[in-house]
């Protein structure tokens, strides 16, 4: 009987575009899912919070080309459904005046599935930064700071404002001082990490939730030569022996979302130096004053901010 090939698992993406200024709190409120939908009362059979809906193993928003809008999309293991959905983020979608973006579903097979959008993404160069894939990469400047990364499972190229915003910052930060202790929060692909490792010559600690990501920084780290100053491990906010043992750092960096910024002023400003620096992204220029609010409260305050477009990215020190 000849040998049958196994059937690639399935994956199911649901994809929405909603404009630029939707897409963070969009993005932010599919990766809370599962445990809001649990958190409904359930005192009717209402279907859109019966039964609880499965979170998404990822979620990830890009650009529109030619257009003000982003594409957000989540992953799934199992069918999303979309009635459920729509009504989770329909008083959101209310909140921003915007019109109820159409949501689509599409089954792909479980493999370098964001690769497949990722491969034409052009160079970018962020102060003395650039970040290009293996194609792109000779085409830096001779006394550019060289990244490669390539297109792979885990978010985070570097092409968002965002991560722009942190390399900027990171750039500034290289003319103003050393530092000598630096995490990464929530590193993704690991671009900010290995900028931190080339300019300060230390080894940085890169952490994030995602399984994937650490992997993916791990290998990002290999290809740029930077696996010796490149210590990436998996732990949720600051809950991890690792980052414990290696405080207080006289630099963190965190390009995530405003809500778990939000909550992890308090085990920051704990974890942080007393002449520490914070580098925070992730964020809308309107979700800027609660950050700063969040953050004066431990008695850290805004140095410098660096906007792209909506996009804004925070320096701030005790």
């Amino acid at each position: 009987m000849s040998e049958q090939t196994a059937p690639a698992s399935r994956l199911y993406e649901l994809s929405l575009v909603v404009p630029h200024n939707g897409a963070f709190a969009v993005a932010d409120l599919l990766e809370g899912l599962g445990a809001d939908i649990e958190d409904q009362p359930h005192t009717a059979p209402d279907p859109a919070f019966m039964p609880a809906h499965d979170s998404p193993l990822s979620v990830t928003f890009f650009e529109v080309p030619g257009t003000a809008d982003f594409r957000v999309s989540a992953l799934f293991s199992e069918p999303p459904v979309t009635e459920t959905i729509a009504r989770f983020l329909g008083p959101l979608i209310d909140s921003l005046a915007l019109s109820q973006p159409a949501l689509s579903i599409t089954a792909i097979d479980d493999r370098d599935w964001v690769s497949e959008s990722l491969k034409e993404l052009p160079a970018i160069a962020a102060g003395r930064f650039h970040i290009a894939g293996t194609h792109t990469l000779a085409e830096a400047r001779r006394c550019a700071i060289r990244l490669q990364i390539d297109a792979g499972q885990a978010f985070g190229t570097g092409h968002h404002e965002t991560t722009t915003g942190c390399l900027l910052a990171l750039d500034y930060l290289a003319r103003q001082r050393a530092f000598s202790t630096i995490l990464d929060l929530g590193c993704g692909t690991g671009i900010l990490a290995m900028a931190a490792a080339k300019l300060w010559h230390r080894q940085v600690l890169a952490s994030d939730i995602d399984p994937v990501a650490i992997q993916v920084t791990r290998q990002n780290a290999r290809l740029n030569g930077l696996a010796a100053l490149t210590r990436p491990v998996v732990a949720a906010g600051f809950r991890a022996a690792a980052l414990t043992r290696n405080a207080p750092y006289d630099l963190i960096i965190a390009n995530i979302l405003a809500r778990p910024l939000m909550s992890l002023a308090y085990p920051l400003s704990h974890h942080l130096a007393r002449d520490g620096v914070a580098v925070l992204s992730g964020l809308l220029a309107s979700q800027v004053p609660a950050i700063l609010a969040a953050y004066r409260m431990q008695g850290i305050y805004l140095r410098r901010r660096i906007c792209l477009g909506d996009w804004c990215t925070l320096i701030l020190g005790r």
